[in-house]
């Protein structure tokens, strides 16, 4: 590993903290001198999540005991029938500190301020991953046990599990709600949140006290939610030739409980560039799965937590990381690590992005390269044996980051390009750099990141 690089990196970090009344309560998303800062100087959820890894393997837990606190603090507690109101549980997508002249304040953005006013859906469940990552470090149970510890995560059980129209275990979600932000399709069943919702369920069964009477209806309907939410995902999700072969041979308008296309898939929408690309062993998450739809776009956050959180089994994590190695250029390239394959390219691109220039082919979300994701490869490649896929990929990312000055995204097929809109400075790509360090150099350190997995490190569902 580059010396030189990881001490930038944490230097980066440490020069990005945030103080609120003399305490550190987290970390901006970049502090990029020469870009227009926006929302960029805001602590968001989602950012400091990998940041909070970072400092708890480093042996510093304060600033994350500070942000879970503050989190609380700020998460709505009324319920709303007004619609431009934060409905009662969410935990606000970013918070900046500002100075009223008599001292101090909170801002929080629940949405309302964010492009496109779309409500964050992931931040509560990136809250509940940082707390759970923080009692299992630091076993501070007398925290966790703190009333309202406690009722903000039954708040936001409410607000993930009790209203809903759907039928199905997985969670309907708005388009652009979570780290994709921008319309790119995702709407509907997207597996970077049903990822991240069996991850924070499994946290919410390990961290609700058992001795609280108020938290008992909770946890029976944890356990009855995780085995099906979990077999959904690895039977209706999972891709590879077998399971192409059988959507390619599918009957259509199949009526009853009999019926082998649940979905009414018709094969006639797989998409010619799959045909070649799946290779003989190997395989992934589909993208999206839903009524007459299955988007056949591979999702790098999505399927590596969806591995990190013991939702995908260990055979098709194993499978995962066979197609990664297989398809590095594609998927990895010279900056890791893609966000989404392939971009969505001419019409494609023009409906569904509604030719968003930011989101053209091959840049940001649309098949841009994310450096943050190294932790998310690191843990999952270590814990499946691809050490020298991780190795490979970090000594491909580490001189390019410290030259780059720590971008947010790269572009084009093999992320060769700095992101022709990306922050430079950012916080998180230098922290999941830093994870990606400190799991590599011990590690035994990969435990400590469970990512929703139970204490004793198996599934919180039940195999399948």
């Amino acid at each position: 590993m580059n010396q030189e690089a990881r001490q930038r990196a944490w230097r980066l970090l440490e020069e990005s903290v945030v103080t609120y009344r003399g305490q550190p309560v987290g970390t901006v998303a970049a502090h990029d001198p020469e870009t227009e800062a926006l929302n960029y100087d805001q602590v968001f959820t989602r950012d400091f999540a990998i940041s909070a890894f970072a400092f708890l393997l480093d042996g510093r837990p304060e600033i994350v005991r500070h942000f879970l606190t503050t989190a609380v603090r700020l998460q709505s507690h009324e319920r709303q029938l007004d619609c431009f109101k934060p409905g009662e549980g969410l935990i606000p997508a970013s918070f900046k500190v500002t100075d009223n002249g008599e001292g101090e304040e909170l801002f929080a953005d629940f949405g309302e301020h964010a492009i496109a006013r779309v409500a964050p859906v992931d931040s509560g469940f990136w809250w509940l991953l940082t707390l759970q990552a923080y009692v299992h470090v630091t076993e501070d149970r007398a925290f966790l046990h703190q009333a309202s510890v406690q009722q903000a995560i039954r708040l936001l059980l409410d607000l993930s599990m009790t209203s809903r129209f759907d039928m199905f275990p997985t969670m309907l979600v708005p388009d652009g709600s979570f780290m994709i932000d921008r319309r790119m399709g995702v709407y509907g069943y997207p597996i970077d949140i049903q990822a991240q919702f069996f991850a924070a369920l499994c946290a919410a069964s390990d961290l609700l006290d058992a001795d609280e009477p108020a938290n008992a209806r909770y946890r029976a309907a944890l356990d009855e939610r995780l085995p099906h939410l979990a077999h959904h995902v690895r039977t209706y999700y999972w891709l590879d030739l077998e399971r192409l072969n059988q959507i390619y041979r599918y009957g259509v308008e199949e009526y009853g409980p009999a019926a082998v296309n649940k979905f009414n898939i018709y094969p006639e929408a797989i998409p010619d560039w799959l045909m070649d690309w799946l290779p003989e062993t190997g395989g992934y998450l589909l993208g999206n799965v839903g009524p007459g739809r299955l988007d056949y776009r591979y999702f790098g956050q999505g399927n590596l937590l969806a591995c990190a959180a013991g939702l995908a089994t260990e055979a098709q994590t194993t499978a995962l990381m066979q197609l990664i190695a297989q398809r590095y250029d594609d998927l990895i390239g010279q900056m890791p690590l893609k966000l989404c394959f392939p971009a969505l390219e001419g019409q494609d691109w023009r409906l569904l992005t509604g030719c968003d220039p930011k989101n053209r082919p091959w840049s940001y979300h649309n098949g841009g390269n994310w450096p943050v994701l190294l932790w998310l490869l690191a843990l999952v490649g270590l814990r499946t044996g691809a050490d020298e896929l991780v190795e490979r990929a970090m000594s491909d990312a580490e001189r390019r980051l410290l030259q780059d000055d720590w971008p947010e995204y790269y572009d084009g097929r093999r992320g060769r390009l700095v992101g022709q809109q990306a922050r430079r400075h950012q916080t998180w790509s230098a922290a999941g750099y830093l994870v990606a360090c400190q799991l590599l150099e011990r590690p035994e350190r990969i435990e400590l990141l469970h990512l929703g997995r139970s204490v004793e490190g198996a599934s919180c569902a039940a195999p399948v």
